[in-house]
């Protein structure tokens, strides 16, 4: 880890990283358990309601860009201090107006937010912890499972005790004060997150990730294993609820699910710091995805429970894999903030899509046996770029 800052300062830096992590799902996982509550409430279709969620995951896409040229303007700091006051100000809005307008503006917006910061927090992790970044990204995806399972599974708790969902999805602006009060502590004195100036002598012109085949790569693996994670997210409590179960029955799958991510996020990026193999990795991980989804399709709710279990090694392992493919290619903070910028941008959209098409679909079929096809499909594709892919560039440390 790097020694330019005091054991306090590094430790301030780390609870930052997490405490700016755990806003970036609950406004997006905290829609799933309320998908059909909503879709009744205001006379939707399933297409309709399912841009709640795909709108967010559009805009992670579309205004990633943003995140360096944000950077460049008024810095690392505002930005996400920028960002966290729009994720917090429209998760508010939807405590107070359940309109679907209202939820639309509001998704739109939150997804801005959460494009933005992501790019940021990994040039940030490259910037200041430049020999331990493997590590220090398990806080990262550990503060967004953290985030991801309290939406997931204490939001249809929330509704269940007040009859409100429009409270059950505003009370996660409370996170973000969590977010800003350790931003506006551990940035303070010394602690300055600048991007590093390339050297003028080097005369190395750098290559945008644009014109990279490998970037290209990361970009669709990254869009795949984004679409998987926010299906799943969104569609196995209505998947749940459709064979029989309670809606808190349901959400308690999710819970489940979510939860062992939460610990499977803090120790994964340690254990791929030992043994870096990541195409070893990432077939187990979409093999046990695949497993999940052949348990999901039995309709049994035993299976379902164990199909949870499952379904949380992928959640937890592709996310924090993908976010170092643009570690492991680059050397610096700025050029990591591109690659990442471009692989969330591009794959952000794709990831936005998919789960509006099973939407479409069981709008036409009324049957999750597709949905559950397009799971599969998408875990296949994977496994078939991993040999793409290949292994990190051993150059980097």
């Amino acid at each position: 880890m790097t020694t330019q800052f005091s054991k306090k300062q590094t430790i301030f830096l780390l609870l930052t990283i997490f405490a700016v992590a755990i806003n970036m799902r609950p406004a997006i996982t905290s829609i799933g358990p309320m998908l059909d509550t909503i879709r009744d409430d205001l006379a939707l279709t399933n297409a309709q309601v399912s841009l709640l969620t795909a709108l967010p995951v559009f805009c992670m896409g579309l205004f990633a860009s943003l995140a360096p040229v944000l950077n460049r303007k008024i810095g690392l700091t505002w930005s996400m201090l920028l960002m966290l006051f729009i994720i917090g100000g429209m998760t508010v809005l939807r405590g107070f107006y359940s309109t679907y307008a209202a939820l639309l503006v509001s998704a739109i917006m939150i997804g801005i937010g959460i494009a933005v910061i992501g790019p940021l927090l990994s040039a940030m992790i490259k910037q200041f912890f430049p020999d331990r970044a493997t590590s220090v990204i398990g806080v990262y995806t550990f503060g967004m499972g953290v985030g991801a399972t309290l939406g997931a599974g204490l939001t249809a708790v929330f509704f269940k005790r007040t009859g409100s969902y429009p409270f059950a999805l505003g009370i996660w602006a409370l996170l973000v004060l969590l977010g800003i009060f350790f931003c506006t502590i551990s940035l303070r004195g010394n602690v300055r997150l600048k991007q590093r100036e390339r050297p003028a002598a080097s005369g190395a012109a750098r290559i945008s990730p644009w014109k990279q085949k490998k970037a290209w790569l990361f970009l669709v693996f990254f869009g795949l294993q984004a679409s998987s994670f926010f299906c799943v997210i969104t569609w196995v409590v209505p998947i749940a609820t459709d064979s029989g179960m309670s809606l808190v029955a349901a959400s308690g799958v999710l819970s489940l699910m979510t939860g062992i991510q939460i610990v499977l996020n803090l120790i994964f990026p340690i254990v791929y710091e030992r043994f870096p193999k990541r195409k070893l990795w990432l077939l187990f991980f979409l093999t046990m995805g695949l497993i999940s989804i052949g348990l999901l399709s039995t309709g049994n709710w035993t299976l379902m429970w164990i199909s949870a279990i499952f379904m949380s090694l992928p959640l937890a392992g592709l996310f924090p894999i993908t976010l170092l493919f643009p570690l492991d290619e680059t050397d610096n903070a700025e050029d990591t903030n591109a690659w990442t910028a471009m692989m969330q941008t591009g794959g952000y959209i794709m990831a936005g899509f998919v789960p509006l098409i099973i939407a479409l679909v069981y709008d036409v079929t009324g049957n999750h046996a597709y949905t559950l096809w397009i799971f599969a499909a998408l875990f296949i594709c994977m496994i078939g770029l991993t040999f793409l892919v290949g292994e990190r560039e051993q150059r980097v440390g």
